[in-house]
């Protein structure tokens, strides 16, 4: 019987079997590749929306308010008026007072200026990490489209979409972007990173609001570093012509 059976077992399938075999490959592989096809098309369509809207952006100056929250206490906002320079990055003119000196003895003033000083470091190393994911980088956009780490939740009914991109600035870190497809347009962001060490965990909320002619813009910012429980958020506004007082 066992004989038998190894060499039922063994039998090479007949001219029929292998055209089933095929079919079936050939329709899963049909299904496997519809959904990327989808996911491709919507991150085309954002990349292209992104693109635009930046164009239209740099037509434009406002003004920027930045909250920060340390240990659950607030700190004096910062007000800053900005613009697209010539190279294409965001140039800021500070528009509030400076804060007060510290006061206190010279080993106080010291121990403050050094705290004052190790912040300024982390906050600049915040503004670089914010750029990674505002606004959404072509490159690493399609980087993670071609690994295969990009997935996509349609809303029903709405038309609107969750784009889900995974380890998409740096390992572990996941951006999530509802686009409508509709009117072409950002919503919300939603990161989940870090900063040099995955330890030292970041989220990001971002808001987008429109302008009378259709301009898509960063309305609010909320930055939550918990490792240093410190909370940052920025707010834009009072968007005007380039070159208007």
């Amino acid at each position: 019987m066992n004989r038998t059976t190894d060499c039922i077992s063994s039998t090479p399938l007949s001219r029929s079997g292998w055209a089933l075999v095929l079919a079936a490959t050939l329709v899963a592989s049909a299904s496997a590749i519809a959904q990327p096809a989808d996911v491709q098309q919507k991150v085309a369509a954002l990349k292209q929306s992104v693109a635009e809207n930046q164009q239209k952006l740099h037509q434009y100056q406002w003004i920027e308010t930045t909250q920060l929250t340390l240990n659950g206490e607030a700190k004096p906002a910062s007000v800053s008026g900005c613009r697209y320079g010539p190279d294409g990055q965001v140039q800021k003119t500070p528009m509030s007072a400076p804060p007060p000196p510290p006061s206190g003895g010279r080993l106080k003033q010291k121990v403050i200026a050094k705290k004052t000083g190790e912040m300024k470091d982390y906050m600049g190393q915040v503004k670089t990490l914010l750029a990674l994911y505002v606004p959404p980088n072509p490159q690493h956009m399609q980087e993670a489209l071609q690994s295969g780490k990009v997935s996509l939740n349609t809303t029903l009914g709405s038309g609107d979409a969750q784009i889900v991109f995974k380890d998409y600035a740096q390992p572990g870190d996941q951006m999530t972007v509802s686009f409508s497809t509709a009117s072409k347009k950002v919503s919300s962001i939603n990161v989940n990173t870090y900063m040099d060490d995955p330890k030292d965990t970041v989220t990001l909320a971002i808001q987008f609001a429109s302008l009378p002619d259709g301009t898509n813009y960063v309305q609010q910012t909320v930055l939550d570093a918990t490792a240093k429980k410190l909370q940052v958020t920025t707010s834009n506004g009072n968007y005007q012509p380039a070159g208007a007082h």
